[in-house]
C-alpha cells in the first residue's frame, strides 16, 4: 500500500500532467447551482500506480456567503486556493495547510477536529478519506479552488455527514 505522501504526490502529478497535455478532458459542462460551480477540467481512470481509481482536476467557485455543509470524501483530495479566503472547519481527523510548490511545501498550520481556520489564496490543503469537514466563504468575492482528487472509480465526490 502506498503512503499518504506518495498518494498525494501521485494525485498532484497526474492531475497536472493531464491538465498540461489536455488529455482525457472530462465533460466541460458545469455542475451549477445557486451557490457554487464545479467545473471538471480533466480526468483519468486507472492512472499509473492507482488501478481502480479515478483522478480528476476541477475548478470550484464558491460565491460569497455560501457554506459547504459537513461532508467527507472517499479518497484523497488536494485543494489549492487560487483566489479568496475560505473559512474551513475540521470535524474529524486533521488537515494540513501548506504554502509553496509541491516539491518544497511549507506547513503553515494543521487543523484538527473541532478547529476552524482561514485558508488563503496561495495555500493548499490535503484532505484524506473519511475526514469530515465544512467550509464557508465569508468574504465579499468568490473563492476559487483547484481540486486534484484521487477517488475509487465510481465513488461520489463527497458524502454529506449528519450533524
Amino acid at each position: 500500500m502506498q503512503t499518504r505522501p506518495r498518494l498525494v504526490a501521485l494525485a498532484a502529478a497526474v492531475a497536472l500532467s493531464v491538465f498540461a497535455v489536455g488529455a482525457s478532458v472530462a465533460s466541460a459542462a458545469d455542475d451549477t447551482n445557486a451557490s457554487s460551480v464545479r467545473q471538471d477540467l480533466a480526468q483519468v481512470t486507472d492512472p499509473a500506480g492507482a488501478p481502480g481509481f479515478t483522478m480528476t482536476l476541477s475548478r470550484v467557485t464558491i460565491k460569497p456567503g455560501v457554506a459547504l455543509e459537513l461532508h467527507t470524501h472517499p479518497g484523497n483530495e488536494v485543494a489549492y486556493i487560487v483566489r479568496g479566503r475560505l473559512t474551513y472547519t475540521v470535524a474529524t481527523g486533521k488537515v494540513p495547510i501548506y504554502r509553496g510548490p509541491s516539491g518544497s511545501p511549507r506547513l503553515v498550520r494543521e487543523l484538527t477536529a473541532g478547529q476552524t481556520g482561514v485558508v488563503r489564496a496561495g495555500e493548499w490543503i490535503v484532505e484524506s478519506p473519511g475526514e469530515a469537514h465544512r467550509a464557508v466563504n465569508r468574504g465579499k468575492r468568490p473563492v476559487v479552488i483547484l481540486l486534484a482528487s484521487l477517488f475509487p472509480t465510481g465513488a461520489p465526490p463527497a458524502t454529506p455527514v449528519a450533524g
